[in-house]
């Protein structure tokens, strides 16, 4: 997998239909295990979008959504139900609900397109000429859509969630008469420590690590309480390298990955080069204004920086630096 960009991987990632009937249970049913993996099927992405030319003509443009699913009220897909999108976000968009409305509007467009084509396929004969013009029958009925939008970043989200939050105007005489165009959004950042328990899938171990992902110290507890990252598949992992860009290693050949352990381990080889830098620094030091000095404060600023980053205790760099716990943070400066 390596080398993939985020694009791709978070795509391949939601295209698991147990992942993608877990995001929708906990979009539409609180978490409530109501869509089951088999009954949904897979869609053609690619939907065709007509925009004028700079001259008045048509140029047809292919636009790919991230993944599609039509959910059947039955497994056997026999009825279909619902039609399910999801759009993949790495970066905060700031257009997402025009460019959300667009993939909606062009699958509602398919819809209509595809009862003409099957009446004609059927030589079905329209009862009016209106049915004839249109294709669409007065019985044809269309399947709602629902697009989800998930934010694979730890930042809140402080992009526009609705069409009418990007439009100049906002006198509600005006905006009342223009539809508006909500977004559903999941981002990390905003789930409740308790609702991550409303995921059944790896996928709460993906949206957890990345909520705490720029704070090390809180990331290392998290992980270091929750016994689900300590057995976690190797495709996972993956996914939280790619979003987050960690460097949790583990072998080629491995199904099943440590995450605690690996954490502690990365965090250990960080204590050693950090040791082995402040051991360099204090010999460079020791020779401009005395050897045992220059160490000890290569060392200090080292184990300094380490505890800021959340790879160290307190209790652990005091040992380390041969201190009370109070001298070391008297000394590197830190607030109780």
């Amino acid at each position: 997998m390596a080398g993939k960009s985020k694009d791709t991987v978070t795509k391949e990632y939601m295209q698991d239909n147990e992942t993608f009937a877990d995001v929708f249970n906990f979009l539409l049913y609180d978490g409530q295990q109501v869509i089951q993996p088999q009954q949904l099927r897979q869609m053609d992405t690619t939907l065709i979008a007509l925009p004028y030319g700079s001259e008045g003509t048509v140029e047809p443009v292919q636009k790919h959504r991230d993944v599609v699913k039509v959910l059947t009220a039955k497994e056997d897909g026999s009825t279909a139900y619902l039609l399910l999108g999801v759009e993949n976000q790495s970066d905060i968009h700031y257009a997402m609900p025009p460019r959300n409305m667009l993939y909606d509007a062009l699958q509602y467009v398919r819809q209509v397109e595809g009862a003409a084509k099957l009446h004609r396929k059927h030589k079905d004969r329209p009862e009016s000429g209106a049915e004839y013009i249109s294709g669409f029958y007065r019985t044809d009925k269309l399947l709602p859509v629902i697009t989800l939008t998930i934010y694979f970043g730890a930042e809140k989200w402080d992009a526009p969630r609705s069409l009418h939050e990007m439009l100049s105007v906002q006198d509600e005489r005006i905006l009342r008469f223009v539809p508006d165009h909500k977004i559903n959004l999941i981002a990390p950042a905003e789930i409740a420590d308790e609702d991550f328990a409303k995921f059944h899938t790896e996928l709460n171990i993906v949206l957890k690590y990345i909520k705490y992902s720029k704070d090390a110290r809180k990331l290392v507890q998290v992980v270091g309480n929750d016994p689900m990252y300590r057995n976690v598949s190797a495709r996972t992992v993956n996914m939280v390298n790619t979003v987050t860009d960690s460097q949790i290693r583990y072998a080629e050949r491995e199904e099943r990955v440590d995450m605690c352990k690996a954490l502690e381990d990365l965090r250990a080889e960080g204590m050693a080069k950090g040791m082995a830098k402040g051991k360099a620094e204090g010999r460079a030091e020791g020779r401009a204004e005395g050897r045992a000095e220059g160490r000890a404060e290569g060392i200090l600023s080292t184990l300094t920086d380490l505890v800021k980053k959340g790879l160290l205790t307190i209790t652990q760099a005091a040992q380390q630096a041969n201190m009370t716990e109070q001298e070391f943070m008297e000394k590197a400066g830190l607030k109780q």
